[in-house]
């Protein structure tokens, strides 16, 4: 059993290391190419940051594990707000200050409840996955419209510091991205291989190894993004990364992987669809008109979060 762990272990982090290099050779070039830190920062962060989870369903649906494909992204989405969201507000509150934030949860609201009705077929078809692919293409173009109107500086400041870019030439940036690429690949396969022999040996579905540890796993780049933000007293980061990540995962991961190879959606229960939709509500009332996430409302996503960690796997 030591064997399947230590290349789960091994998995998690090459792909940790390849999404760092992806971010910042990708960063690098779309500044290179004239699109603002804060466009960057809440699409092309968001994308990178959620690279492992793309990957990691669309090797998982090529090998015909489809409950490990549709339970990473449903987990990392809940992971993403109980978890990730819940320790960056308990090293600091969290107090949003951009306005394109706050109109970002009514999209990951819609997004979520679409990924539901889609869901209940059994199928995640190719017409499916190209609507979810049309939204991201819009929900893109809405970011960059929205950072085109009048923004506060303090948020502008904010994005243009947190923003890494390689530093160097197109070649390096280039380099970094299909490093970044070829590591993710390599540790997908690493991290499914010793997933599912686990699975295997303990009885467990892949939907719960998909919900648990693959999702824990393939957030931990949110995680370091969203902890270092908190740290360093940018709210907007941590908040924008977290949530930009889990439109992106319904709408660009999930659609690209259904587009590119269908998948059935069995085995995914209502407890879990039921989890992120509930999340994802319980995160807009606490933060409410102040748009503030404070230390007791952390305290109450990471509770939430490890009872439903505790109901699957008892």
């Amino acid at each position: 059993m030591l064997g399947p762990a230590l290349l789960i272990i091994a998995g998690l982090v090459t792909l940790t290391i390849g999404a760092g290099f992806l971010v910042r050779g990708s960063t690098s070039a779309a500044l290179r190419f004239g699109v603002s830190p804060l466009v960057v920062g809440l699409t092309v962060v968001a994308f990178g940051t959620g690279s492992p989870e793309f990957v990691v369903s669309l090797t998982a649906a090529f090998e015909g594990n489809s409950g490990i494909a549709l339970g990473n992204i449903i987990g990392s989405n809940i992971s993403n707000i109980a978890l990730i969201l819940g320790i960056a507000a308990l090293i600091r509150p969290l107090a949003v200050k951009a306005d394109i934030l706050r109109r970002e949860m009514p999209v990951l609201v819609a997004a979520s409840a679409l990924l539901w009705l889609f869901v209940y077929d059994g199928e995640m078809s190719r017409v499916d996955g190209g609507i979810l692919v049309f939204g991201a293409i819009v929900y893109t173009i809405l970011i960059y419209w929205l950072s085109r109107q009048k923004v506060k500086r303090e948020v502008l400041e904010e994005f243009e510091e947190a923003v890494e870019t390689t530093g160097k030439n197109p070649i390096v940036d280039g380099l970094m991205i299909f490093g970044g690429l070829a590591l993710l690949i390599l540790g997908a396969n690493v991290l499914l291989n010793g997933s599912v022999t686990i699975a295997k040996s303990f009885g467990i579905s892949d939907v719960v190894i998909g919900l648990t540890v693959i999702a824990i796993g393939t957030s931990l780049p949110e995680l370091a993004t969203s902890a270092v933000a908190a740290y360093r007293n940018e709210p907007d980061i941590a908040f924008g990364n977290a949530i930009g990540s889990n439109i992106l995962n319904i709408l660009a991961v999930l659609g690209l992987t259904a587009v590119i190879r269908p998948f059935s959606t069995e085995g995914v229960s209502t407890l879990d669809l039921g989890a992120m939709m509930v999340s994802v509500a319980f995160l807009f009332l606490m933060l409410g008109r102040r748009y503030i996430l404070d230390r007791i409302e952390a305290t109450i996503l990471l509770l939430c979060y490890f009872a439903y960690l505790y109901t699957l796997l008892r």
